[in-house]
């Protein structure tokens, strides 16, 4: 009997197909999706191809989902179309792919009629989350939180009232909203969003009211920062105190007097920083 002849035989699994099984990366994601887009323009795929398999790409979770996207075109016979290595995140990176996905919990609205609401810290936001503000107020703070889909949908109605959303940096944020005698934000409309990151768009309507958009960073961001800026003032101290051990005359004591006066507006900005988060969380009764 020749090889032709042999009967199919499943393959025996290896390290290589367990690896096929580890979570796949926003790098890998793209990966995969910029081969989609050179066989779009070599004209292997259309346009209606093109579309559904990007959608598989930025749904998939594994390895193993995301190979049979490009399993049918050329360079696809390698054991995975995407970098198995990982390479640690860099400090204040944001692992997106991580905070895509799962089942949302507690409810998809918040409403607000001459009183006010807030979700914020950790929760899993929906693909659609509805806003009503009427005479009070709202807050949806997403800087913490998981996403249900890579977009999702935020309505809000503001009658002479206000609802306020606060997206972290990294987040693409689309504003279709529109205003009657009232206002939506567009300030953060049509920034780009990192590689992978979810994309939230905010639709509905203002009447004698507003809808505000802000991009913060999450507290503990904003806290590493706050160590690291501590950390430099410390570093350019010594290196003064060396600069001056060296030299004794005017010039040295007027570098003194310049990193002290920038000492001391950074300072000054972090205070500045702490007491306006201790008015907000004042203001929400924290």
């Amino acid at each position: 009997m020749t090889d032709a002849a042999l009967p199919d035989r499943p393959e025996e699994s290896g390290p290589q197909d367990d690896a096929l099984d580890l979570r796949a990366s926003d790098a890998d994601r793209e990966q995969v999706a910029e081969r989609l887009r050179d066989a779009l323009a070599e004209g292997r795929l259309d346009m209606e191809e093109f579309g559904e398999r990007l959608e598989e790409t930025y749904k998939a979770r594994t390895y193993r989902e995301l190979l049979p996207v490009t399993r049918d075109l050329p360079g696809a016979r390698t054991p995975t179309p995407v970098n198995l290595t990982k390479e640690p995140l860099p400090e204040g990176a944001v692992d997106w792919a991580a905070r895509i996905g799962g089942t949302a919990g507690g409810s998809a609205w918040g409403v607000g009629i001459l009183s006010g609401f807030e979700r914020k810290g950790r929760w899993t936001a929906p693909s659609r989350f509805d806003c009503v503000a009427v005479m009070g107020g709202g807050e949806l703070d997403l800087r913490e939180a998981n996403f249900e889909s890579r977009e999702i949908v935020v309505n809000c109605v503001a009658i002479m009232g206000g609802v306020n959303v606060i997206v972290p940096p990294g987040v693409e944020v689309v504003v279709r909203g529109i205003g009657i005698m009232g206002g939506f934000d567009h300030s953060e409309s049509g920034v780009p969003g990192d590689p992978g990151a979810p994309r939230v768009v905010i639709t509905g309507f203002a009447f004698w009211g507003g809808v505000g958009v802000e991009r913060k960073l999450p507290k503990a961001e904003r806290q590493r920062l706050k160590e690291e800026r501590r950390r430099e003032r410390l570093d350019r101290r010594e290196d003064r105190r060396a600069l001056l051990d060296g030299h004794h005359g005017h010039h040295g004591l007027h570098a003194d007097r310049i990193e002290r006066h920038r000492e001391r507006m950074e300072e000054h900005l972090d205070r500045l920083e702490e007491r306006q988060e201790r008015r907000n969380r004042r203001r929400h009764g924290e």
